[in-house]
Parts: structure tokens; C-alpha cells; sequence
């Protein structure tokens, strides 16, 4: 008997009519569900080996089993597997699979568990191994970053505070903001993960079993570090994946920070950069364009893993303990965030790698806009002169500059002294760029010497944090 094509033989006992076709469309998950297939396997063979452990499966049955699930993991590899909507999700699926190849012996793998801990388990698992892969991805966009930073370690650029010329840096310093960034990020990730490695099987649909079951075994068996504490709880509980999407919308943020900083860079009213033709795009109409398309979508896609997040707290909100038909709802936004997070952390570290700096203008732009005024002012602090007074003297230098269209650099002497006489020759020193930059050498300045010292800490920490 072909149990696949009739109704849902797990549940359908106590129903005296056939679910109507539009409600069983509209409540099946396998569409999007199928997804976990390989961690509802992993479950459920470690759930077989306990149920062995204790007495319920004997070895030839528990062989059975392994057997059972290894031929329809070769079906699901092979994309040969056939889903049905009448069994409504992946676990119905797959234990009606497990029980026509190896008969009654199949019924039995339900035993002490629930689709609730089922399906709990199968999203950690699934998620777990989800975060160890973006882990690596963030941190080999990191890596192409400080590559990029220690060879643009002494390219100067502005600064800019309220996208006005501020203070020279260096576009190495301004790289590793970037990763700093996203090392803020990693570390979101990695704590998600830590909470998240909690094993729920062994809570059944709300209150725990009655068998002698032993979740210790479970957990240690699929890696996780303890089981969960309460059976409540760990049927209804999905802070996981509204934490992961909280990291995924903060991660998104960044990257969307970055994506407008090389979209305005690239642009022909500021020339800092160029992006390689293979991430842009052109015109239908206009032949001279050349669009930066990837950096543009990164920055849209924030806005649909930002709903992600609001769409799973508004989901959960209202739910009282326990398990609540609405969290089917939770799969498809966590697994969406995932893909779009991969795909955009792919596309950033391909790019970055490739990004060319045009230091000529960004140079030229850097002398632009008073950058060195802090510097002045600086060093009239060194001169003796309080703070406000010098902020006050320098102001009134720019307006100055103002009206005779130069730069404090291009002032003389004898127009500098004009706003203090205490100002010397060794003024010209603090008024370039160039000056500027290496006047600030210390932790976490925009010196050569520091953004150097800063990819070295980045690539020790790097090395050490690769899974």
C-alpha cells in the first residue's frame, strides 16, 4: 500500500471526513520545509539510537531504520525523492517513506517525540550549520578587506562628518571601519550560535514523555551542548531565529552603509573609485552609464531582511506556550534571510577585492574644504593658546580664505599672522595632508603605520576564528 497517496495516516484517527483540499494547500509546509530533510534524518537516526539504547528498538530493527533513511537520503540527493501534499511537511513525508520501505517497523520511529521537538531540533541543526558556513563568508569578506586596507594603507581621502570635508584620512582607515564593522558582526553570529546549540528533542508536544528516554544521548549525539531545560519552552521557543535575524539585519545594515559609500565614491561627481564592469551594469537609453547594480541591491536587500525580523517578532508576539500552528510561519523568512545574507556577502567579497582607488582625486578632494583647520587650530593649543581662543582664530582664517578663494595651506605668513603672531614657519607642516594623516599615529588613528598595525591584529584574530 502506497501510504504517500492517501490521507495523512499520522493524525487522521479521530476525523471522520477528508481534510478539504484548499486547507490542506493552504496549511502544508513541504514547499518550503523540504529544506531541512537531511538534519530531520540526522534527528531522527539519533532519536532511533536512544529509543535502541533503551529497550523500545531492538539492534535488528534500529538496522532497519539506519537502512530505511540511508535509501531515501541517496532518493533526496538524487532529487528522485517525491514529495506529497497530502503528508503536509517534511517529517510526514519522510516517515511515510521510512515506513513503505521497511513496513511497521517505520511506525515505531515516532516513539517518544513529537513533530513540535521535531521540528524545533531540525531548525537548529539546519541553522547551526547555516551559521558555521556565513561564518566563514563574513570572515573571508573581512580578509578581502584588510587586504585592500594595507594596500590603500597610505592613500589619503576626506573625511567627511555630515558628508562635508572634514579631516584627511587615509582610505586604509576607512577600509578597516569596514571591519570593524563586521568583526562587531561576527561576534553577534558566533554568541547566536552559542545559544542557540540546545537540543529540544526529548519535549514531545509540550510536556515531555512518559518513556525512559535519555536526552543527554540525543544532544550529545547531534552536537549540541545540553539539552533544553524546559519541555514548554522548547517546543515553543524561537529567539534563535529572531536573534539570527537580528544579527542578519544588522550585518545587512553595515553592508548597506558601505554599498552607499562606493555608490556615492563611484559616482562621476566624486571619481574616488572605480568598480570592475563585471559587477555593474548600463543604460537601455543612456551609452555612457556604467551602474553600480550589486553594491545598489545589497543596499535595497537590507530593507527585505529588516522585515524578516519584524515579520518573525510580530509573529511570535501574541503566541501563549506552546506550539501554535502560526509558527510554520517562521520557516520562510529565516530561510530567505539566510540566502539573501550568503548571496550578499558573496557578491561584497567578490567585488571588494577588485575595487581600484584613484588617488590623484581623492588626494585632490582631501585639500579641498579647510581639512587641516583642526590641525591649526592644534597647533595653536601647542603654542600656549586655549582651545576656544584657537577654534575662534581659525575660524576666522577660513572665513578669510573664503573671500580669497585659497586653502590655509596657501595662505603666507604674513596673512597667517594677521590672526595670531604666535604662528611660525613650522605651521606649513600641520596644513598639508600629508602632515595631518601622520600626526595621527596612535591606536585606532588614520597613520599609515596604525591602519598596518591594525590589518596585522585583524589577521591574527582572522586565523584564529576560521571553523
Amino acid at each position: 500500500m502506497n501510504t504517500k497517496k492517501e490521507k495523512n495516516q499520522s493524525w487522521g484517527g479521530r476525523f471522520n471526513e477528508k481534510t478539504d483540499n484548499f486547507v490542506a494547500q493552504f496549511t502544508a509546509s513541504i514547499d518550503f520545509d523540504h529544506k531541512l530533510a537531511i538534519h530531520d534524518i540526522q534527528g531522527s537516526l539519533a532519536h532511533a539510537e536512544m529509543l535502541a539504547s533503551i529497550g523500545i528498538l531492538s539492534s535488528k530493527e534500529l538496522t532497519a531504520i539506519k537502512d530505511g533513511y540511508d535509501d531515501i537520503q541517496s532518493a533526496i540527493d538524487a532529487k528522485e525523492f517525491d514529495w506529497s501534499h497530502d503528508l503536509e511537511d517534511v517529517h510526514m513525508n519522510l516517515e511515510a517513506a521510512l515506513i513503505e520501505k521497511i513496513g511497521d517497523v517505520g511506525k515505531k520511529i515516532h516513539t517518544g517525540r513529537s513533530r513540535n521537538d521535531q521540528v524545533a531540533t531540525d531548525m537548529r541543526l539546519w541553522l547551526r550549520d547555516e551559521i558555521i558556513l556565513i561564518s566563514n563568508d563574513l570572515l573571508s569578506l573581512q580578509s578581502a578587506l584588510i587586504n585592500l586596507a594595507e594596500i590603500e594603507s597610505a592613500t589619503i581621502m576626506p573625511g567627511f562628518t555630515h558628508l562635508q570635508t572634514a579631516q584627511p584620512v587615509t582610505f586604509g582607515h576607512h577600509l578597516m571601519a569596514w571591519y570593524e564593522m563586521l568583526d562587531r558582526d561576527h561576534d553577534r553570529l558566533l554568541d547566536c550560535k552559542k545559544r542557540l546549540n540546545q537540543c529540544p528533542l526529548g519535549a514531545a508536544a509540550l510536556a515531555g514523555t512518559s518513556y525512559p528516554i535519555n536526552r543527554e544521548m540525543v544532544a550529545k549525539s547531534l552536537g549540541f551542548d545540553k539539552p533544553m531545560g524546559n519541555s514548554l519552552d522548547a517546543v515553543s521557543d524561537r529567539d534563535f531565529a529572531i536573534e539570527f535575524c537580528a544579527f542578519g539585519s544588522m550585518l545587512m545594515t553595515h553592508l548597506s552603509r558601505a554599498s552607499e559609500e562606493l555608490i556615492i565614491w563611484n559616482s562621476a561627481q566624486f571619481d574616488f573609485i572605480s568598480l570592475p564592469d563585471r559587477f555593474c551594469t548600463g543604460s537601455s537609453i543612456m551609452p555612457q552609464k556604467k551602474n553600480p547594480d550589486v553594491p545598489e541591491l545589497v543596499r535595497g536587500k537590507t530593507g527585505r531582511v529588516n522585515g524578516h525580523l519584524i515579520a518573525l517578532l510580530t509573529l511570535m508576539k501574541s503566541q501563549p506556550l506552546a506550539y501554535n500552528k502560526d509558527n510554520q510561519e517562521d520557516k520562510e523568512p529565516l530561510f530567505d534571510t539566510v540566502e539573501t545574507i550568503k548571496n550578499c556577502l558573496k557578491a561584497f567579497t567578490d567585488m571588494v577585492p577588485e575595487i581600484r582607488s584613484n588617488k590623484k582625486i581623492m588626494a585632490e578632494a582631501a585639500r579641498k574644504g579647510f581639512s587641516t583647520a583642526t590641525d591649526l587650530a592644534d597647533y595653536l593649543v601647542r603654542k600656549k593658546i586655549p582651545f576656544r581662543d584657537s577654534h575662534e582664530i581659525v575660524g576666522k582664517a577660513v572665513a578669510f580664505c573664503l573671500v580669497n578663494n585659497k586653502d590655509l595651506s596657501e595662505m603666507s605668513m604674513e596673512e597667517l599672522k594677521k590672526f595670531s603672531n604666535i604662528i611660525e614657519d613650522d605651521v606649513y607642516k600641520v596644513l598639508t595632508i600629508e602632515g595631518s594623516v601622520e600626526a595621527r599615529n596612535h591606536v585606532g588613528g588614520t597613520a599609515p603605520e596604525q591602519v598596518k598595525i591594525a590589518v596585522q591584529a585583524a589577521r591574527e584574530k582572522i586565523s584564529n576564528l576560521k571553523c
